[in-house]
């Protein structure tokens, strides 16, 4: 099954995953800019769009922010 919030099968082609290019190409202050941005774009929407789902991913981004 797969995992819309740990690992979305939207954002990986073969054995890469978006968020790690990302990462590889930021510094940290930009890796830190990046984190906060998806975490407020994410409870932004809550309400509107992907409910609890967003919540999940805000919280993924907090929990993964020195991780990756």
């Amino acid at each position: 099954m797969d995992d819309n919030v740990e690992h979305p099968p939207h954002y990986r082609h073969g054995a890469h995953e978006c968020i790690d290019a990302i990462r590889s190409m930021l510094s940290d202050e930009e890796w830190k800019g990046y984190v906060k941005g998806n975490v407020l774009k994410y409870l932004w929407r809550e309400s509107s769009k992907g409910g609890m789902e967003d919540m999940r991913k805000a919280r993924w981004y907090l929990d993964n922010f020195d991780k990756i």
